[in-house]
């Protein structure tokens, strides 16, 4: 079932980027978190985000700004770096409750509890209106870079703090997007090198021929969307998975998922 599941929502994720003002990783972990380890689902989506993040540098990398990059994208990294640190120490706590529902034994983690509450953050960040339409002055990229790298490296959401800090650094349309998608991949390694050598003792669950085809679904997503979809924002669809997100992210922080 997750090779059936996961690769969909891979590609359903990659598209819906495009029009639903979610990112890739918001909208695709949640869905590895229902057949994976919190950690390990994060780690695996990870990998996929980086890797169609550098199919996207491949056709507009070279608009990226090198002075933004610095100034934002170093400090992400080495914050990004801690966040992944973090949530070795998180996956590693013991559970917090657990608890009986229905025949079941359910137990509230720290790392879930710890996901499931900055996926309800980030969907309430993403969804907000006033919030997109709010932008930091150019002055506190390196605190912006901090900011989003460490949660990047903590849970994947990195794209919405990202948006706010570059939304006024004077770039162009494809200078923003370039950009935001070089400091993403720079991201993206710093925590995927981390998270390798905190979850390695876990290797047998990394299932990398899923995150291989996930992946390839995630470019046949983000191509078709590209092609077929304007950019804009569908109100129904975005009020549809901004309740799926809310109903797997209470059932991440209550050890139902």
């Amino acid at each position: 079932m997750a090779y059936l599941i996961v690769p969909l929502a891979a590609f359903a994720a990659s598209l819906l980027t495009l029009f639903s003002g979610f990112g890739l990783g918001t909208l695709l972990m949640p869905v590895v978190a229902l057949f994976f380890p919190v950690e390990l689902a994060i780690a695996s989506t990870a990998v996929v985000h980086l890797a169609n993040n550098v199919f996207k540098a491949v056709l507009l990398g070279r608009h990226a700004s090198g002075e933004v990059f610095l100034r934002f994208g170093l400090p992400a990294v080495v914050a990004a770096f801690v966040g992944a640190l973090v949530l070795g120490r998180l996956a590693g706590a013991v559970p917090l409750l657990e608890y009986e529902l229905l025949g079941r034994i359910h137990a509230v983690t720290a790392v879930g509890l710890v996901t499931g509450l900055l996926v309800l953050f980030f969907v309430f960040i993403e969804s907000s209106a006033r919030l997109a339409r709010t932008a930091f002055d150019p002055k506190w990229l390196p605190l912006g870079g901090l900011v989003s790298g460490f949660f990047g490296g903590l849970s994947g959401h990195q794209g919405a703090f990202r948006s706010l800090f570059l939304l006024k650094a004077g770039l162009d349309k494809q200078a923003f997007v370039a950009t935001g998608i070089v400091i993403a991949i720079a991201i993206d390694l710093a925590r995927t090198g981390i998270y390798g050598l905190r979850f390695i003792d876990a290797a047998q669950s990394f299932d990398w021929p899923l995150v291989g085809t996930a992946t390839l679904a995630a470019f046949l997503g983000a191509y078709l969307g590209a092609r077929l979809l304007e950019k804009v924002t569908l109100a129904a669809v975005r009020t549809i998975v901004t309740v799926l997100l809310v109903a797997i992210g209470i059932g991440l922080a209550t050890g139902l998922v």
